[in-house]
């Protein structure tokens, strides 16, 4: 049930928060039972920190206690509670669970003795948290207003007094059960002595923390505990223990934890402990027997998922990048340079990397994938489809192989989707999910929840589709009722996009797959159509009649080869880079030059640009080329509208185009970039201003004032700077913080541009390219 809290209640909380604040110290006295590794750590951060003014403990160990006076951590000790126990304001017991109930009855005779306040704060650091609270009903019958139980997931190898660190609880966790009976100071004031010593508070019910833990701490441990019984006893244990690798000694590490510790957690955690040793016990044998039936197949999917689970869920839970787990934000140093020149290979297309998953999941069959791209964006859709069961091989240097679940195998998710930072993974998955009998859930991180997703919901749901854009107004997270619990099957639409949007148009086919009927989307420009055509290279009949593009419902994808051609989006920036450039020539080999997806080559040629194509050939389904580039004396234009949607994704270094083109580029009808990473319109006429070239936001594109002086009798004229320096901030757009660097190569000085760890959402190893080619790059860490 969701707990109301009136607006007196909030503003006792702030009140009581101001208070808190303002004193001196929080404790006048605490005393600790139990000076083992984790009562004395936290007692000597509590000592460091200053957040008791008097501090004692109780301890059966007398040595112990001793030293501890001795070094000056405590004011007194004993082993006897009464003894020292007096004016206390909180106590914590750290002894082992099985004991605890014994602590609660000298507390409770401290409390009818006086010599504590029947409010007095109790808290515990325990691992586990009902037995705790049951121990407390039975000494006090009502459990005390003071009682705060605790556990923070924090631990050492050795234990006891002497292992003690004020530092055990930095960056860790520390779980607290705010039971309703607990007054609100004794809680607030136990959350702020867990994050004055550096621990970050959860709230938890009780049944919930003893379900999870005995997951991931009580398994593990029992598991441990049991593997070296296991070796012990065999008659070559010698040998066993000689020849042990690395990771028999990093999973048998904590089986050198206090037996006494974990023999009375095991019993006071019973119930929870036996059912996870079942359910392992279930998948122990799943995997016993796919060893024996050598089924290699499901073999590799129940490790891929392992392996993919445990990096994606701390990446989730962290909202940190896939591909880059040193760093939280980056920035890029530009040294000005003039040319660029020799040939090279782009990364895989994005577009089309996400598609194969999608379909290759979706068919019957294997797909084998080349050229896959192993950016941010594209490995979200391949986590998510390996959420839902589909086993995955790969990606191995762009290669992958999946095994097809068929259009009805995909199964729910244990948990939300995670999509990064991809706006593609997000939509076009609504398409499927829409049609699943299965609920979904699906966020990404702090970027993609601001985008907006009723483009996609809205149609959805004339479709039939239950779809609840969650966030605030019409962005993720998206929560999707499965077709099982709606009770129909979605219906097939004619549906007229208000923008021309792949986006869209894709996850309405997508949908339209499982839909009855007929599903016809109408554009009112061209626009990417890698769905139609990949949808045909898995044997799904599609229809396209100018404009409109029609699926029926009910059919089936076939698995195959899908080659994966250069992304011409990330082409892009060294089309640019090469005709701004003096004396530059440059080859890009094989990218792709789908007619929807050509928009930048045409508007660059408008432009005066020196761009050829040669080597065309197709590649899974496909047209490709090799383009090769030679410095021009650019000219502004008028960019005609019908171009717009076919270079969508390319007007941020197309406007560094622009700025080194000799007169006016006007753009008109691109509203579409104001709501990608960023609003591209905004931050980039942002950043051109800061590098001095005038330019005029318009509601739906950009004015900008070329620099350029062109040349005369057909010399080429790229020598002269159009760009100062200064610092850019790409508000962590991928293609902002590229164009930008584009920009360096007619700059007068140093670049600076901030946020750039995000161009490994789909150009992983884009400065290292950049640097063979002639530029200058150097890639800061700013995370510290």
């Amino acid at each position: 049930m969701r707990k109301v809290v009136s607006r007196q209640q909030k503003n006792q909380k702030n009140n009581n928060q101001t208070f808190l604040n303002a004193q001196p110290s929080l404790f006048k006295q605490v005393c600790v039972i139990g000076l083992g590794l984790i009562g004395a750590s936290l007692a000597q951060a509590i000592k460091d920190n200053g957040l008791s003014e008097r501090l004692v403990a109780v301890d059966r160990h007398a040595p112990s206690i001793e030293e501890a006076i001795k070094q000056g951590l405590l004011e007194a000790g004993s082993s006897t509670l009464s003894e020292v126990v007096a004016g206390s304001d909180l106590i914590i017991i750290a002894v082992p669970v099985q004991a605890v109930q014994a602590v609660f009855m000298d507390i409770k005779q401290a409390m009818d003795s006086g010599q504590l306040a029947s409010d007095c704060m109790i808290t515990d650091v325990c691992s586990t948290k009902t037995n705790i609270i049951d121990a407390a009903k039975a000494v006090f019958t009502s459990l005390p207003i003071g009682l705060v139980p605790a556990h923070p997931i924090a631990g050492a190898e050795n234990s006891g007094y002497h292992a003690r660190r004020a530092t055990l609880f930095a960056n860790h966790s520390v779980i607290i059960c705010e039971l309703p009976t607990t007054n609100y100071v004794a809680i607030a004031k136990l959350r702020l002595l867990w994050e004055a010593v550096g621990a970050k508070v959860m709230p938890m019910e009780a049944n919930h923390h003893d379900a999870i833990l005995a997951h991931t701490s009580h398994l593990p441990h029992l598991l441990a505990f049991n593997l070296v019984e296991q070796l012990a006893s065999h008659d070559d244990n010698l040998d066993m223990f000689r020849y042990a690798a690395g990771g028999f000694r990093d999973f048998t590490r904590i089986a050198a934890s206090d037996p006494k510790m974990w023999h009375d957690i095991f019993f006071a955690n019973q119930n929870a402990i036996v059912s996870a040793l079942d359910e392992y016990g279930v998948y122990l044998q799943t995997m016993r027997q796919l060893i024996i039936d050598k089924d290699s197949t499901a073999l590799m999917g129940l490790l891929g998922r392992a392996q993919a689970a445990r990096r994606h869920f701390g990446h989730m839970l962290a909202s940190t990048p896939y591909t880059d787990t040193s760093a939280m934000s980056a920035s890029y140093i530009i040294t000005p340079s003039t040319t660029v020149s020799g040939t090279i290979t782009i990364p895989g297309d994005k577009s089309i990397s996400h598609r194969s998953i999608m379909l290759g999941s979706l068919a019957t069959g294997v797909t084998h994938v080349t050229g896959f791209l192993e950016g941010e964006d594209a490995l979200a859709t391949l986590q998510a489809f390996r959420d839902m069961g589909v086993t995955i091989e790969g990606p191995d240097n762009g290669n992958l192989t999946i095994h097809g679940v068929g259009m009805n195998g995909l199964k729910p998710s244990k948990t939300p989707l995670y999509m990064g930072n991809s706006g593609t993974s997000m939509r076009l998955l609504a398409g499927i999910l829409a049609a699943q009998p299965f609920d979904s859930v699906m966020l990404g991180d702090t970027s993609l929840n601001k985008r907006p997703m009723e483009r996609v919901a809205a149609p959805l749901r004339m479709m039939g589709a239950v779809i609840q854009s969650t966030g605030h107004s019409g962005t993720a997270p998206l929560s999707i009722t499965g077709r099982d619990t709606v009770g129909k099957p979605l219906q097939g639409i004619d549906y007229e996009l208000p923008v021309a949007s792949a986006q869209i148009k894709s996850c309405l086919l997508l949908a339209g797959l499982w839909s009855e009927g007929t599903t016809t989307i109408t554009q009112p420009e061209v626009s990417r159509d890698h769905t139609e055509r990949m949808l045909s290279a898995f044997g799904y009949p599609v229809t396209v009649d100018g404009n409109r593009i029609s699926v029926e419902g009910g059919g089936t994808l076939v698995g195959g080869d899908i080659a994966v051609p250069a992304d011409i989006s990330s082409a892009a920036f060294f089309m640019v880079a090469a005709a701004i450039s003096q004396g530059s020539e440059l080859t890009l080999t094989q990218v792709g030059i789908n007619p929807t997806r050509t928009g930048v080559i045409d508007i660059l040629k408008l432009m005066n640009a020196d761009i050829s194509l040669s080597n065309n050939t197709h590649v899974g389904g496909e047209p490709v080329a090799d383009i090769t580039i030679r410095a021009s004396n650019l000219v502004g234009i008028e960019i005609p509208e019908h171009l717009v949607p076919l270079a969508i994704d390319e007007f941020p270094v197309l406007f560094i185009a622009a700025s080194c083109a000799q007169g006016r580029t006007v753009l008109t009808g691109a509203k579409e970039l104001r709501v990608k990473e960023s609003d591209r319109i905004a931050v980039m006429a942002e950043g051109l201003q800061t590098l001095g070239i005038e330019c005029t936001v318009t509601e739906d594109g950009l004015i900008i004032e070329g620099k350029g002086t062109g040349g005369q009798d057909d010399q080429i004229n790229n020598s002269q700077p159009v760009f100062g320096g200064g610092q850019i901030t790409s508000h962590h757009d991928h293609r902002i913080a590229m164009s930008f660097t584009v920009a360096s190569l007619r700059a007068s000085e140093q670049i600076i541009i901030e946020g750039v760890e995000t161009v490994n959402t789909s150009f992983p190893g884009f400065a290292e390219l950049a640097n063979q080619v002639g530029m200058s790059i150097q890639v800061e860490d700013t995370s510290i």
